[in-house]
């Protein structure tokens, strides 16, 4: 649908020119409210954990529980994906009935709310803005609102590989990602890319917590995002030589290292990020504690600075004007010769 197509150009465009609106409330925070009732409520069907084992290992209470577990993940998986798709849909339903202006402005409104590019490179530029002023305290502080692992330890080269690493891995996640999906489906489809997103970012852990519970809503992001990460990557490489970098050592480290992730996705982009700052990224990482084994992504053709911090927020938005820019207009042409 045209509108759709356009509310979705016009809510990107609306996030570039005043941020992420912080004055409203944001769906998000209620689809994560959502999130945390459901597994409340959930796990008390599943039971409390059975501490009882044999000496072959888990007992078949525990077995039980783990695949009781494992299902509950996945019924709150399908209940909330589900309410993300059909609320903003039926509304934008009676909004079309109303008046299609109406529909418009309500989609305009979401599309604006369900990218966070702006957001993205002020928490970053924060980062950036501690690191040249010399204040590494306040840096770590600054990069732990955006990155999952321990950050008080890190040097001023870790953090600033730190938000490197994010704003790359983010430019999928955070920006493109519900880019395509909305091209596709409109808001509905955003909101339930973010709701699949944010269920991955509140249950997706690999501890004793969230391992059975978790597994469903992390599996199933990773498939939502496993073509988007691909077709952000090569959008990434061409934003690469217009952004005046290294485009083709950005093709040549991500046809070598875009598989150095636990995670089929992270590595797509965060490859092509350091091939194209000529740096290197990843490594071993620290979360809760504990020091989690990393391989290294990319060359250290010249030492990580905190303006490579600024240039992957000019890389991300690039690569995110060039993928609206050739998959709305296939979009528009598929939607006139329909």
């Amino acid at each position: 649908m045209i509108i759709s197509l356009a509310a979705c150009a016009a809510g990107f465009f609306l996030d570039f020119i005043f941020g992420d609106p912080v004055w409203l409330y944001h769906p998000v925070r209620l689809i994560g409210k959502g999130i945390s009732f459901g597994e409340r409520q959930l796990r008390k069907l599943c039971g409390r954990k059975e501490s009882s084992r044999n000496e072959t290992g888990s007992s078949e209470k525990e077995q039980t529980r783990e695949r009781g577990l494992v299902a509950a993940g996945a019924v709150l998986w399908g209940c909330i994906a589900g309410l993300s798709f059909l609320v903003p849909l039926v509304l934008l339903v009676l909004a079309q009935k109303i008046h299609p202006w109406l529909r418009f402005v309500l989609e305009t409104f979401w599309c604006y709310q369900i990218v966070a590019a702006r957001c993205l490179c002020k928490e970053s530029g924060k980062v950036y803005a501690r690191l040249k002023a010399d204040d590494l305290p306040g840096a770590r502080r600054a990069v732990s609102m955006i990155v999952g692992r321990d950050t008080e330890n890190l040097s001023a080269e870790g953090v600033t590989k730190a938000a490197v690493e994010t704003v790359a891995e983010n430019t999928s996640d955070g920006v493109t990602a519900p880019l395509l999906y909305m091209l596709i489906g409109g808001a509905p489809l955003g909101f339930l890319y973010k709701a699949v997103n944010t269920m991955d970012s509140m249950l997706g852990y690999k501890n004793d917590k969230y391992l059975y519970f978790g597994c469903i809503p992390a599996k199933l992001d990773d498939v939502f995002n496993y073509i988007p990460a691909r077709i952000t990557a090569l959008f990434m490489i061409a934003a690469s030589y217009l952004c005046g970098l290294d485009g083709k050592n950005a093709w040549r480290i991500y046809k070598r290292d875009r598989r150095k992730h636990a995670s089929p996705n992270a590595a797509q982009t965060e490859s092509v990020c350091a091939g194209t700052l000529r740096v290197r990224l990843a490594g071993d990482a620290v979360y809760f504690g504990k020091v989690y084994k990393k391989e290294f992504i990319g060359d250290a053709l010249r030492p990580v600075e905190p303006e490579d911090i600024r240039r992957s927020g000019r890389l991300m938005y690039v690569t995110a004007f060039l993928l609206l820019l050739v998959f709305g207009a296939v979009k528009y042409a598929l939607l006139l010769l329909a």
